[in-house]
This record gives C-alpha cells, structure tokens and sequence, in this order.
C-alpha cells in the first residue's frame, strides 16, 4: 500500500474536514519521527494515516470497526495491529509494543491539543509556537477538555521521554508537515 491508498481510503469513510486534516496530520508527524530515527517512513505514515479510518462513522466502535473496514480494503494484519494499538486501555486491547505504535499512542492525543492550540494563535500555526505555551494549554484541563492528559501522560512514559522532549518533538514533527497537510486538506474537501 502506498500513500495515496492510504488516503484514499481514509476519504472513503471520513468526509469532514477536520478528520482528514487530522489524519493526514498523525500521519506526516509519524512519518518525521520515523526519518529521525532511521525507520520506514512510508509504512509509519501510512499508519497515521489510517489511525482514525472508523471514527467518524463508527465512534461508538472506533479501533473494532477499523478491522473489517481495513480488512476490506486488503490493509495488512501489521497495520491493522498498530491501527488498533492507539486505543489501547480506552476502546482496544492491543497493547503499543512496537517504536511507532507508542509514538502513534503518545502522539495522537497531542496533535489534537497542539492543533487547538494553534488555532487560537494569530498565526493559526504551530511553526510559532514554544514548548512553554503549549505546557500552559496542556495545564489548563478545560482547554481542548477531550484531549486526554492521561493519554499523553502515559504515552511520553511508553516512549521513555518527558513531557517536555514529547511536546517538543511532536511540535517539531507538526511544524515540518503543517503547509502540507493545510493544502492536501483543501484540496481533498474541495476547499483549495
């Protein structure tokens, strides 16, 4: 499966915009992480890509219908796995035992917290932004309150890092992807 594939199938289910940017968004981050540390970027970003595919339409059965829908769409038993594996302890069992499924697990939460953040800067970007600003944002519980904390808590600790190395390299990591995935989001929604 290649890139265009993978969003392909994520437009097949997911027709808002702010799904498809976020996937597209999980998936460039995946893909920096996966070049800063020498591992298969495609595969990572594909992945991220995918993450969300049952979400808009099945959030009552988010990472259970992600199986048959992928399944369906000849998406690999490894995939489907690290797919699975960012809801582990909230709607999947599948533990992240892999690099990219703890930085998958770790990584979704924040992008959604980064995101709302920038949404409130001037700039409407990330590239702007401080570690210290986004500290305050993840601080204050009723900004962006269905971000989980806990989550990213416990995603920095899967990943061996801190706080803050996981606020800075998931800021970095959006910085690098944001004009991308702002223009092949317009594109995709007919907004360009």
């Amino acid at each position: 499966m290649d890139r265009a594939q993978a969003i392909a199938i994520l437009c097949k289910y997911n027709k808002e915009p702010f799904h498809i940017q976020h996937g597209l968004t999980v998936g460039g981050v995946l893909r920096h992480f996966a070049e800063k540390n020498g591992e298969d970027a495609a595969h990572w970003e594909i992945v991220g890509i995918l993450h969300d595919v049952d979400f808009e339409l099945y959030p009552d059965q988010h990472c259970v219908k992600a199986v048959q829908l992928l399944r369906e769409n000849g998406v690999d038993e490894n995939t489907i796995h690290s797919v699975c594996s960012h809801g582990w302890g909230l709607v999947s069992d599948v533990e992240p035992t892999q690099p990219m499924e703890k930085i998958l697990f770790a990584a979704d939460e924040l992008t959604g917290l980064i995101g709302a953040a920038a949404r409130m800067r001037p700039s409407k970007s990330c590239k702007d932004m401080e570690v210290s600003s986004l500290k305050k944002k993840f601080k204050d519980k009723k900004f962006a309150a269905g971000c989980s904390r806990d989550v990213i808590r416990k995603g920095a600790e899967l990943m061996g890092v801190t706080l803050d190395e996981l606020f800075a390299q998931t800021l970095e990591a959006m910085a690098a992807c944001e004009d991308r995935v702002q223009e092949e989001t317009a594109e995709i929604c007919g907004e360009a």
